[in-house]
């Protein structure tokens, strides 16, 4: 217990120091972390690990989180509508580079082809860690050049499945059998049964997330108790990745494809919050576990080997990288960004490095190269990005700027296409509003903490997920910062209070309205300065829902008129559903019908409003 908390206490503060004295002088977190694992490592201080073999292994859990976090934010039915983009980019990239390393690896450094294809593979991968941290932190989401690098990583995080289980098969010429430092339960079994036992497993991933996971968090969701939400999302992803260890892979590709498998959850949001912090403190450990790997005996013995290998590694990646550039028709700034961005080797390389020396497809000596040019590429690329940024641009009177990629709004009707808006909380209240936002084509993203009725509510085909709307990791997973309006109607009035209070100090910028229960409720709120303030009755949210389609673009009596027809059909269907309010499926059913029927009798009336304002002009 003392060794670890020794252990523990050296971790910490290294990052603490290191990333202080990093950030101070403007070159971001991730350098920070890895000048800290190179400084306590066991080739420097040697505070830590005897030597670098294991220190990996110990600090993996962080790519295992952040992996995860990703295949969350892999929704199916958004890369298909991104495909052609993601393959695209991501295919130019992979084969590319892969073709290159493959040339010059069997013609002029004498390995076999299966070998040659092996490490062509394992360093066409970029590094999803600090790519993504890098990305955030200089504020690139939303230009081309991070859109851009976004979908080559994302299709690398994909790939990387068939890659682990195809390079067992490379290796059916050389070896017949596996053995591996680490038990398995595959150790000295034909490649053959490998390669099935991996793809059983993705098998068992997919079974147990779609038909176990959601009744399980159903349950957990239920009991109220937000601790035991948090343990059931570390159970699942240690789960899975200890089921990957078994059959000899990564836990972080395991990690990952259970996050796939969850992408269209309604607890998703939930997860990405639960674990976010966890994940944010054992990604920066993994990044001093990198920079503890680095041995430096290796690099003393061979500089020239590692500094051809580390530099030509960089260059061929950095040149495939430019040509896909010019090909998407980026500016010069930004291709010479998107180059260095994703020219270092990623940590999924780790990962094939190990299984290509346990079956023989790369020796003891490329193994170690190899895992010193990994390390070293992923130190020097935030020193790259800080060269760039610091004297490349301006000397060139350039900027990478993420606002740079932006086009300026002229019709003010895109804008009203992309507002969105947020509703905490789908009882009666929250409900009303939604159905006649909904009915209007608002988007509509609902957050609600009862289960039973996000069922009910996923069925009826609302975009709602689980998750307390309180928390603030909860808002950000959700993308707060797009959304325009937020309508707190929870059952609690201090709930809510919560929430608009969060709203104020850390989004001031969104609009928020208010349920109150009573004019006991309305007067807190209002005292406390919150002036969009409904008491909870039907007409009120009909009302509420009126002022935000105002807000949306609607005229005042397109709206009043809107308002009055839905509670008109809402009459209506009240009737029809009282019928079969006792059996959910026929109430599922006609509810759907019903609310197709509201929603094309106000998208007529919205149009018959425009036709006539038309005529008048």
């Amino acid at each position: 217990m003392e060794n670890f908390l020794i252990q523990a206490f050296i971790f910490l503060l290294a990052s603490v120091v290191c990333v202080l004295i990093s950030k101070r002088f403007g070159m971001g977190s991730v350098l920070g972390y890895l000048a800290a694992g190179v400084l306590i490592g066991p080739f420097v201080l040697g505070f830590v690990g005897k030597d670098g073999a294991n220190i990996m292994n110990a600090t993996e859990f962080g790519i295992v989180m952040m992996l995860f976090l990703v295949g969350l934010e892999l929704n199916p039915k958004e890369f298909i509508k991104s495909r052609n983009t993601i393959l695209g980019l991501g295919n130019a990239q992979l084969i590319g580079t892969t073709l290159l390393v493959i040339i010059i690896g069997y013609y002029f450094l004498n390995l076999s082809l299966s070998s040659a294809i092996t490490i062509g593979l394992l360093l066409s991968m970029s590094s999803t860690a600090i790519i993504l941290q890098t990305i955030s932190e200089k504020g690139l989401n939303q230009s081309e050049v991070g859109k851009s690098s976004f979908s080559i990583l994302l299709f690398q995080d994909i790939i990387a499945i068939p890659i682990m289980a195809i390079i067992p098969l490379l290796a059916v010429g050389q070896a017949t059998t596996i053995t591996t430092g680490n038990e398995s339960l595959l150790d000295g079994q034909p490649v053959l049964m490998k390669t099935l036992a991996i793809l059983g497993a993705f098998a068992l991933i997919y079974t147990i997330g779609n038909y176990i996971i959601n009744p399980l968090f159903k349950s957990v969701g239920n009991l109220k108790v937000r601790e035991i939400y948090t343990a059931s999302a570390l159970l699942l992803v240690i789960g899975v990745s200890l089921l990957m260890t078994e059959v000899g892979l990564s836990p972080a590709l395991g990690a990952f494809i259970a996050g796939v498998v969850l992408a269209n959850s309604p607890y998703k949001h939930q997860l990405e919050s639960d674990i976010e912090p966890f994940k944010a403190l054992l990604l920066g450990i993994f990044f001093i576990g990198v920079g503890s790997s680095i041995n430096f005996k290796v690099i003393i013995d061979q500089p020239k080997a590692i500094a051809s290998l580390l530099f030509g590694t960089m260059l061929l990646k950095a040149i495939v990288l430019l040509v896909i550039g010019k090909w998407r028709k980026f500016s010069n700034d930004q291709n010479l960004l998107f180059a260095i961005l994703l020219s270092q080797v990623g940590e999924f390389a780790f990962v094939i490095l190990a299984l290509g020396k346990t079956i023989n497809l790369i020796s003891t000596a490329w193994y170690d190269y190899l895992i010193a040019t990994t390390a070293l590429s992923m130190v020097i690329t935030p020193i790259l990005m800080l060269v760039n940024e610091k004297w490349i641009n301006p000397y060139l009177n350039l900027s990478n700027s993420s606002t740079d990629d932006q086009q300026p709004y002229d019709d003010l009707s895109k804008i009203d296409k992309t507002k969105k808006v947020i509703i905490a909380g789908f009882g009666d209240f929250g409900n009303t509003i939604g159905r006649l936002l909904k009915a209007n084509g608002v988007s509509v993203l609902v957050l609600d903490n009862n289960p039973d009725r996000i069922d009910l509510l996923r069925k009826l085909g609302f975009n709602v997920y689980y998750g307390d709307a309180t928390s603030i990791n909860l808002l950000k997973a959700v993308d707060i910062d797009t959304v325009d309006y937020v309508i707190a109607a929870m059952d609690s009035p201090e709930a809510n209070l919560k929430l608009a209070e969060i709203m104020k100090e850390s989004f001031p910028n969104i609009k928020i309205f208010i349920r109150a229960k009573n004019r006991n409720n309305a007067y807190e709120f209002l005292q406390k300065g919150y002036t969009n303030v409904y008491r909870e009755k039907f007409f009120t949210a009909v009302y509420l829902g009126q002022i935000l389609l105002e807000r949306l673009g609607y005229t005042v009596e397109e709206a009043k008129m809107q308002g009055e027809i839905f509670i008109k059909s809402d009459r209506e269907s009240l009737k029809k559903l009282a019928k079969n309010a006792d059996n959910l499926e026929d109430y599922i059913k006609i509810s759907r019908e019903e609310f197709r029927l509201q929603s094309e009798l106000l998208q007529a009336q919205k149009r018959e409003c425009e036709k006539n304002i038309s005529i008048t002009e």
